[in-house]
């Protein structure tokens, strides 16, 4: 783990416990630094924190208070931080059912959320249910029990939905005209792969991890390993193709 991403979760973790106390029941890193995909000045630290009941509303306004950046500043492009319960994340419930979300950082556009019907729907509901089928995989312990006891995963049925609810919510953002490179296309190619890589083979994998297995099978390989490179600073490929492989990713899943 990146040096100072180490010190700034210990530094998390310390001041969850302060505000929290013998609510906390563990904190868990998700994301790239669970799947040992970090990569300085591009990915997020996301983090889970788990209690044992539903707060009362003012502590989770003070946990949003005490770790948002300008006062934890984050080392990383910036922070996406969601408390579940403790039963919520072992009930493998598709819903978002979260405590509190916070996206904070001196690179990321704000958010806090402490109620999930205060979040808009056009933002997307599927993100909490993959993160929690994420963190039951590969989830990495702060502090807590490990990962895979907390965490339950989702059921086959509501994984495809979710997956395809996600798909969807990617084809559906404005995307530049053109045949010209289009930064961000590289990373809808490759949570494309994700989805595929996880129904096929039960793995959550970093985007990259996937787009090599998904080059392995043979699948678009020259567009994928361009989205591979990408990541690396090489140029994307255009929107119009990005899409028209996330289509047939989608209609895939659709199909069974």
């Amino acid at each position: 783990m990146d040096t100072a991403v180490r010190r700034y979760l210990a530094d998390l973790v310390a001041t969850a416990r302060d505000v929290l106390g013998p609510q906390l029941v563990g904190g868990y890193a998700a994301g790239s630094v669970a799947l040992d995909a970090y990569q300085p000045g591009r990915s997020d630290v996301d983090v889970a924190l788990v209690c044992r009941d539903t707060l009362p509303r003012r502590t989770r306004q003070e946990l949003v208070t005490r770790l948002r950046h300008e006062a934890l500043p984050c080392p990383a492009r910036g922070l996406e931080l969601v408390v579940y319960t403790r039963p919520v994340a072992g009930s493998g419930t598709p819903e978002p059912g979260f405590e509190a979300e916070l996206n904070t950082g001196a690179a990321m556009p704000w958010r806090a959320t402490l109620d999930p019907a205060e979040r808009p729907a056009a933002d997307g509901r599927f993100w909490y249910g993959l993160d929690r089928s994420i963190l039951h995989q590969r989830g990495r312990p702060l502090t807590g029990p490990p990962a895979g006891e907390v965490f339950a995963d989702l059921s086959p049925d509501d994984l495809r939905t979710l997956l395809v609810a996600a798909l969807r919510w990617w084809l559906a953002r404005p995307a530049p005209p053109g045949n010209a490179p289009a930064p961000g296309a590289e990373d809808a190619v490759l949570n494309a792969c994700r989805a595929l890589v996880r129904l096929r083979d039960g793995d959550w994998l970093s985007k990259v991890d996937a787009g090599r297995r998904v080059i392995i099978l043979g699948r678009d390989p020259e567009l994928v390993r361009r989205c591979v490179d990408a990541r690396a600073g090489g140029p994307p490929p255009s929107a119009a193709v990005a899409r028209a492989f996330q289509q047939r990713v989608l209609d895939e899943i659709t199909a069974g």
